[in-house]
């Protein structure tokens, strides 16, 4: 693939007892896009992981990993130590993530783990960052001090378009 779509869009998504929850449409396509199915069908793979300074998850397609795992060294390799060993927790964090099917719906199963780092509860908000998807609690995001606030005002439309009172 030589051209990758880029993950543009919002929207909120109603979580269920499982961690089931559907991509928004503004975001599947790309994502759809980026990791087709082999056989044709509608749908593909999602990785989901921790992200690497905020308590959100961050969310892209399988082919993304590379991208990643080059930015990740060529970070690691500016905080190399004294000593000449990196810094090993770049690549700890980095490699955060577990893939997980999605259905033409978008609709994916959340990991368990990064769920629960995420304090993902009920409801998650996604916000496209061209390279991936973040998905937040809502309330956590509200509280963020240091996460655009135009992002935090699409999430405080989307709910109060939902009649989620935060």
């Amino acid at each position: 693939m030589d051209e990758r779509s880029e993950y543009q869009g919002d929207g909120l998504g109603l979580v269920d007892d499982k961690g089931r929850v559907a991509i928004p449409a503004s975001l599947r396509q790309a994502l759809a896009t980026n990791s087709p199915r082999p056989d044709g069908k509608d749908g593909g793979t999602i990785i989901v992981g921790v992200h690497p300074k905020q308590a959100c998850l961050r969310a892209y397609d399988p082919a993304f990993v590379k991208i990643l795992k080059a930015k990740v060294e060529a970070r690691e390799a500016l905080h190399t130590g004294e000593d000449g060993e990196p810094n090993y927790n770049f690549k700890r964090r980095g490699a955060s993530g577990e893939q997980a099917p999605f259905d033409g719906s978008g609709r994916f199963i959340m990991p368990p783990f990064p769920r629960d780092y995420a304090g993902i509860g009920e409801y998650a908000f996604f916000w496209g960052t061209f390279d991936w998807i973040e998905i937040w609690d809502p309330a956590t995001l509200i509280a963020a001090t240091d996460v655009d606030p135009v992002m935090q005002a699409a999430c405080r439309f989307h709910c109060k378009q939902k009649g989620i009172a935060l």
